[in-house]
């Protein structure tokens, strides 16, 4: 492994492995290196970050592993700094990888979870979308880049894809396509409705549509809250089958209830390499994922080279399935994107922020995300030490 990196991507022709590079060295990209890495058809990686002598032993880490296991992939390291936009495009203009897995974001989802539980319930009341400028400001650097690079690629956005995706496609720089959220449910849903037909979970096939709000309520509470919904449900043989909704989503808070916090980030790598797999095999498989093409929300989608294309069931047309999204996602504390990407967010989940942190931001302009930002992890801060 040569972080100095005289690696170079060439575009990915019909049946050749591409060349996948994963930004953000997390711990979500650290299970999805370690998947990519078990599969022959994925496990041509490079990984890009701020400290290249912590992301070379990560990679070395899943390499053996995958080894182990009797697969021998490869594994590079380049440096990135998103926030140097030209370095960026230089490196991404060197390396050209054929998919950029974006994992990188400012304050991770799952930081407020580690507060004491009482204040994160309380904190949590605001739901998602005031967190946005933590989610979009690297994002939008790393969209610059690529577009300064010049070169054909495809990005996988792990981070806020529901509401960063819609954003940055009225600036004509959304993401390709996002994971996990919409994802990361439709495996409860899955067994849960075949629990209630007393048929196999291999025998059915779930399509729902639905933003974040909604995947982050109905696991925690047992019932979908304020989230807006579109869920079909079907067996082997193609005919829709009549679910009870109540007593499936029941099911998640109760004999489905899994491990949440950054264990569970299992489930959204899986959710992700589905997709990063299902673009590297150019399959069409049947996945869910947000913001496909810088749609709001989350879309049962079919997986190609090219990224997502909507798969909706019987009776849904496009139109329904985004105005349903936009809902939900005024139940996460977005009331409206504007067409110039200019955020407002909703009063009473803002409100919840200038209570608790004295952050208080109606609208966004996108030129305006990284002082936003900036000020938001300020005051988390000084709200998080002052609660311990």
């Amino acid at each position: 492994m040569n972080h100095h990196s005289g690696i170079r991507g060439t575009a990915q022709h019909a049946g050749e492995q591409p060349l996948i590079m994963l930004v953000g060295m997390g711990d979500l990209s650290a299970k999805v290196l370690t998947m990519l890495l078990n599969d022959p058809a994925t496990n041509r990686v490079v990984l890009a970050g701020r400290d290249t002598e912590a992301i070379r032993r990560r990679g070395n880490l899943a390499l053996f592993t995958a080894t182990n296991l009797g697969q021998h992939g490869s594994v590079d390291t380049v440096h990135m700094d998103l926030r140097n936009v030209e370095a960026t495009a230089h490196t991404l203009a060197r390396v050209r990888p054929d998919i950029v897995f974006m994992g990188g974001s400012l304050q991770s989802w799952r930081v407020i979870t580690q507060l004491p539980r009482k204040t994160f319930e309380e904190l949590d009341e605001a739901q998602f979308g005031p967190w946005l400028p933590m989610h979009l400001t690297l994002n939008h650097l790393l969209m610059q880049a690529v577009e300064a690079s010049m070169i054909d690629t495809r990005v996988v956005n792990a981070s806020f894809p529901d509401a960063v995706g819609p954003v940055l496609d009225k600036v004509g720089l959304a993401p390709t396509i996002g994971v996990g959220n919409v994802a990361n449910i439709v495996p409860a849903l899955t067994h849960g409705s075949a629990h209630l037909l007393g048929v196999r979970p291999a025998d059915v096939e779930v399509r729902l549509t639905a933003q974040h709000y909604f995947s982050h309520y109905v696991p925690r509470f047992g019932d979908a809250g304020n989230g807006a919904y579109h869920l079909d449900v079907s067996v082997k043989d193609g005919t829709s089958a009549e679910v009870d909704h109540h007593a499936l989503f029941a099911q998640l808070d109760n004999r489905l209830k899994r491990v949440g916090g950054i264990d569970g980030q299992l489930l959204t790598a899986s959710s992700a390499v589905r997709v990063l797999h299902a673009m590297a095999t150019d399959s069409g498989v049947l996945a869910h994922a947000p913001a496909p093409g810088g749609l709001p929300g989350g879309y049962p989608v079919r997986v190609h080279r090219d990224g997502g294309t909507l798969d909706l069931p019987e009776g849904l047309t496009a139109q329904e399935a985004v105005r349903l999204n936009e809902v939900c996602q005024r139940a996460d504390g977005i009331d409206r994107i504007d067409d110039d990407a200019t955020v407002h967010f909703t009063e009473r989940e803002m409100a919840v922020m200038n209570r608790l942190l004295g952050y208080d931001c109606p609208s966004m302009k996108l030129g305006d995300c990284a002082d936003w930002a900036d000020e938001l992890a300020r005051k988390y801060g000084e709200f998080a030490s002052a609660a311990r």
